[in-house]
């Protein structure tokens, strides 16, 4: 496989704020975000994306769309797909890490006899993602995984 690339700037806008922006996605649909340190750190503010939320965003979304491949490619049907993530960062030998991250994804399916598939393919995907794979982190994840039967109309 070739090298890909993946841009990224960040200007700084105003005491501990900037704005993150990707020229690839800008040309699309000009979406930009603000990033700033977090609240508890001098000077963090509330309410705006972080470093460390991003650094969280980053496996849990490459743990869905990483799925998504994987669901479709073993075509495993499915009514939806979340993922709660959490990280933790702490002090560790003197240093601020992000010492790992939690993952609780959640798969709905219609069938009981696809729960099974559903895991396997969570896992797998699990094992895939290259985000994680690239971290230090310890990253874990609890699968769960709900049947809700299709409701036929009775007529």
């Amino acid at each position: 496989m070739d090298s890909h690339y993946y841009n990224v700037d960040i200007n700084w806008e105003n005491t501990r704020k900037g704005i993150l922006c990707s020229p690839e996605l800008n040309k699309k649909n000009g979406i930009c975000i603000e990033v700033a340190t977090p609240p508890e750190f001098s000077k963090g503010i509330e309410g705006i994306w972080t470093p460390e939320h991003l650094f969280v965003a980053a496996v849990s979304s490459c743990l869905m769309t990483t799925f998504l491949a994987i669901a479709e490619h073993s075509t495993l049907e499915f009514v939806s797909f979340k993922c709660e993530a959490k990280g933790t960062l702490e002090e560790v030998d003197g240093k601020l890490v992000m010492s790992e991250i939690h993952l609780k994804p959640t798969v709905v399916i219609h069938e009981e006899l696809h729960k099974n598939k559903a895991i396997r393919i969570i896992k797998k995907a699990e094992d895939a993602c290259l985000i994680s794979r690239s971290i230090k982190s310890k990253v874990t994840t609890e699968i769960e995984v709900l049947v809700e039967p299709l409701l036929l109309d009775s007529k």
